[in-house]
């Protein structure tokens, strides 16, 4: 396990009570590098959607449980939000919660000239990601997929 992974891990098992006491369950823990600052980022959410005030009260329990563990060596900006309505995918439980649900994803590389697509999630597996484009499925290898995420629909 990286730094990074293990820095997310134990994040996650802190938050797991918060989660429960708040009311919310945990949609992803992100440790990530942008711009040569360090960003913790939680993302909550629950039936019905978060609000401000919610995350503002997730935030703030996590970051006593942060100090009290003390397990993090770089200075860092603690986010915790919604995922919003277009969420990233990432973990299987994500694929599991969307099957059936409209999806857009770009492809590092493109495959037939094109590196963007959209279509209904159909399956995933821990290598494949099938998404049906136009009453045609079409099977995507997950290592190839640089962005996979809920389409919007307004």
């Amino acid at each position: 396990m990286t730094r990074k992974e293990s820095i997310e891990t134990r994040t996650e098992e802190l938050l797991t009570p918060i989660a429960l006491d708040q009311g919310v369950s945990i949609y992803d823990v992100e440790y990530v590098k942008e711009a040569g600052e360090w960003y913790l980022r939680a993302y909550i959410d629950r039936e019905g959607g978060v609000d401000i005030n919610k995350c503002v009260d997730v935030s703030r329990a996590l970051s006593d449980a942060l100090d009290e563990n003390d397990f993090i060596e770089d200075a860092y900006t603690l986010e915790v939000s919604s995922p919003g309505l277009g969420r990233q995918l990432k973990k299987d439980r994500h694929f599991q919660g969307s099957l059936g649900m409209d999806v857009e994803l770009r492809t590092f590389k493109p495959i037939d000239g094109c590196k963007e697509f959209a279509g209904v999630l159909k399956a995933y597996d821990k290598e494949t990601v099938t998404v049906t484009i136009q009453d045609e499925d079409k099977v995507f290898v997950r290592k190839d997929i640089s962005v996979i995420r809920l389409a919007l629909d307004f």
